[in-house]
């Protein structure tokens, strides 16, 4: 790709994120209607770069476009509230709390049984991933490196889902992936990772490699459980 290329990729990337935020966070609420010369003006592009924007805005449900109508908010019911970007900008925006609910009862929903499939369906590559993901969670837990933590943290989940051998479940990844980033990078997670966190994502390694169902959902069960006191925990104010 040329430099003019990338200038205008990150141009199209930029103005999505802006506009993806704005209407998010509420600021363009349900029904407001902009034309292609506002939004020019307001985010400083060409209007190829605005319309690009809008075209995967659309595609997310989250505006409409019309001929000599102009961009119009989509209400939130026509969202597509699983897409990972939307996920992003809604948890850079006032309702995270809201959102991180909603998203930890999805996962409890979720991922147990993701975790009991790949126990009968993982291969033993699949295995040695998420063997080797919980290891690297240790050492970076340890250290307190959380980006790198972060990595192998999404490496494991991403991995048991697709072990899952469900193709609605593999689907999932990025949705949760976007969740456990989230998680890190507005402080939710403690400066060095808890080692019972660790040891139950090796307990699910370990049920997943032994073919135990009963024993890998168990295990993801209190991971999500965990996951879910420490956000709590995390957003509660500190007594005085």
């Amino acid at each position: 790709m040329g430099t003019k290329d990338q200038i205008s990729a990150g141009l199209h990337a930029g103005v999505l994120d802006a506009f993806g935020a704005l209407i998010t966070s509420g600021a363009f609420p349900p029904g407001h209607v902009l034309r292609i010369e506002q939004l020019e003006d307001r985010f400083g592009v060409s209007r190829s770069v605005i319309r690009e924007a809008i075209r995967v805005l659309e595609s997310m449900g989250l505006v409409t476009s019309r001929r000599r109508v102009g961009v119009t908010i989509a209400p939130r019911t026509a969202w597509n509230l699983f897409d990972p970007r939307v996920i992003r900008w809604r948890l850079d925006g006032d309702d995270r709390d809201e959102l991180l609910s909603s998203l930890g009862q999805l996962r409890r929903g979720v991922e147990p049984v993701a975790a009991g499939l790949a126990a009968r369906h993982a291969t033993p590559e699949q295995c040695g991933v998420l063997t080797g993901a919980v290891m690297q969670m240790a050492v970076h837990g340890r250290s307190g490196d959380l980006p790198a933590y972060l990595a192998a943290d999404i490496a494991f989940h991403r991995t048991l889902l697709e072990a899952s051998g469900n193709e609605m479940l593999g689907a999932l990844t990025d949705l949760v992936a976007e969740v456990l980033a989230g998680r890190t990078h507005h402080h939710l997670m403690p400066a060095h990772p808890e080692p019972a966190a660790i040891r139950r994502h090796a307990e699910v390694a370990q049920a997943v490699q032994a073919g135990d169902p009963a024993a890998a959902e168990r295990a993801m069960r209190d991971i999500l459980e965990e996951t879910n006191r420490a956000i709590l925990a995390a957003q509660s104010p500190s007594d005085p």
